[in-house]
């Protein structure tokens, strides 16, 4: 298949591409830089300019292609209801130039939220009220013939290059001489190896059905305190627990990410799929050394 990705070169859609081009398919990446079009064009893929607040370029870019898989997102937590709006857009414009073709379209949402302190599941719905509202935006087009699926993400994506929220903990551990964790650390965070996640969207572009609400949990709940042990020993430095009230003061804007309680399953997805992630767990992949000599946390 062509298949036309958003978010192409970054961190999860750089592993998406060589995926998708080592089935045999055609990838077709967005590009909004020279630097993300050098980037897949030296990944063997070709180049579509444009961005998210581009609409003609993204309903040109899905009617040319016989599958869309939607990534990109605009991660700014000063003003995260636009970032919200900006998505949902895409994501019905994208929908738009597939309806009637029953051609597939994967779209990135993520896990946490969903519910606090219990096991989140495929068959839970999330609330149309958050900010942002990616599930709602596609799944309206499953009835109206298009294969649209839906892949939710864990807190924790990680491998080389991550620039998500465990880098930045590593950041923060730096700043502060020690390595925290909110309250008694037994709060939960999911995760996935990027590269396991490149492989599920690939098996959801080609066998997912439409409406279909999939995980990509790796692990389901690795508690606060051991990934904080873990930056910590890495880091030489000591680990030590905050009260849940300062973690605000502490981690900043991340303070109430870290402290959230958000396990999920992913059985229904590795049943559905045959989806089975090999790639190192979270704390493995720390104890590889790659977060604390390139950290893009530290260099910013």
């Amino acid at each position: 298949m062509r298949v036309f990705v958003t978010g192409a070169s970054g961190f999860v859609g750089s592993a998406v591409v060589p995926e998708l081009l080592g089935a045999g398919h055609q990838v077709v990446g967005l590009a909004r830089s020279d630097a993300s079009a050098a980037a897949l064009a030296a990944a063997g893929a070709h180049v579509h300019r444009g961005d998210l607040a581009d609409l003609d370029s993204l309903r040109a870019g899905a009617a040319a292609s016989d599958a869309v898989i939607h990534l990109a997102f605009i991660h700014d937590f000063s003003d995260y209801a636009r970032a919200g709006q900006t998505d949902r857009r895409a994501i019905e414009t994208l929908g738009e130039a597939l309806v009637g073709s029953d051609r597939p379209f994967v779209v990135t949402a993520g896990t946490a939220g969903l519910a606090l302190g219990r096991i989140v599941t495929e068959d839970d719905v999330s609330d149309p009220r958050l900010p942002r509202a990616s599930e709602q935006a596609a799944l309206s087009f499953a009835q109206r013939g298009v294969r649209v699926s839906v892949v939710r993400l864990p807190p924790s994506v990680h491998g080389e290059g991550d620039h998500g929220f465990v880098p930045r903990l590593i950041s923060i551990a730096r700043a502060k001489n020690a390595s925290a964790y909110p309250g008694d650390g037994s709060n939960r965070w999911p995760a996935v190896h990027r590269r396991d996640a490149a492989q599920l969207f690939r098996l959801a572009l080609e066998n997912a059905s439409a409406g279909s609400l999939l995980h990509a949990i790796a692990e389901g709940g690795i508690p606060v305190r051991d990934i904080a042990g873990v930056i910590g020993r890495n880091l030489k430095l000591p680990v030590t627990p905050i009260a849940a009230e300062q973690a605000a003061g502490h981690f900043g804007w991340l303070g109430t990410f870290f402290s959230l309680d958000v396990p999920a399953s992913s059985a229904l997805t590795r049943k559905k799929l045959r989806w089975y992630p090999t790639r190192p767990g979270l704390l493995e992949d720390l104890d590889q050394g790659h977060y604390f000599t390139d950290s893009p946390a530290r260099s910013a």
